[in-house]
């Protein structure tokens, strides 16, 4: 579903493009040369996709299959897109029978079949819009979302792990039974309690790194596969470290107590 680029590109447009010095940083400079030369950037512009990250979740779904049988989906720091294009594509969302939602703090264009939320997912009501917006439980939870880097990489990575955490407590509070998670995630380590609440509440949870994510980059992809379902209304709970179990819905209260 998800192939690499062969043979350089099909766009026509010549790799190892320079850019020229003028007023741009260096930093600047690197980062557009390796942006026009990139070979997905190129392929998701001739394939219709809004950015390069389009192809993370086709090379993941072609393996494991987290797209097939989906039925409305909810796509977390959403923009510009092109998670929610193949969303539509995959569930027949239309303006008329909306079954996308997506949500990010940046604008975003109209897409077909998607009901945009320009909020933070942090909002306290923004759970219950993503609800609403979808029209019905969701059968696959996508988050993309990360924190605003600050150049300190052990704080970018804490920010993009909370992030990655709420997320996840999110999906299994809404998610249908046998549903999917998958959320970005960094290098460096997953939160221990996260882990457990995620394998206690999905038949398979596993790291992935697809190769349309660059080399250098230090983000990976968390995927929970085959949720278990809700008993109660209520998600099965984790444990903390004392071995006593705990409601999900605790977390929130005993980090910011921690913090």
């Amino acid at each position: 579903m998800a192939k690499p680029p062969i043979g350089g590109n099909r766009t026509g447009r010549k790799l190892g493009q320079k850019v020229k010095k003028g007023k741009l940083k260096a930093s600047s400079r690197r980062w557009i040369e390796r942006h026009i030369n990139d070979p997905y950037v190129q392929r998701a512009k001739l394939e219709g996709y809004r950015a390069r990250a389009a192809f993370k979740l086709l090379e993941i779904d072609e393996k494991h299959q987290i797209l097939k049988g989906a039925k409305r989906i909810i796509d977390l720091g959403a923009a510009p897109g092109s998670w929610s294009q193949i969303a539509a594509k995959v569930t027949d969302s239309t303006d008329e029978d909306v079954r996308v939602a997506a949500i990010d703090f940046l604008e975003m264009a109209p897409l077909p079949g998607v009901k945009i939320l320009q909020l933070d997912f942090l909002d306290p009501d923004a759970p219950r819009q993503l609800i609403d917006a979808v029209g019905g439980t969701p059968n696959l939870v996508l988050s993309d979302m990360a924190a605003p880097t600050t150049g300190h990489q052990k704080t970018d990575h804490l920010r993009t792990m909370h992030l990655c955490e709420v997320a996840a407590h999110f999906a299994v509070e809404v998610l249908a039974e046998g549903g999917h998670f998958l959320a970005k995630t960094f290098q460096g380590g997953t939160e221990k309690d996260l882990l457990n609440m995620l394998k206690q509440n999905f038949r398979q949870v596993l790291h992935i790194k697809p190769a349309s994510s660059r080399q250098e980059s230090v983000e990976m992809f968390l995927l929970a596969k085959g949720f278990k379902g809700r008993r109660d209304g209520v998600a099965n709970a984790s444990v903390d470290e004392d071995g006593f179990a705990r409601d999900p819905r605790e977390f929130d209260e005993a980090d910011e107590a921690e913090e």
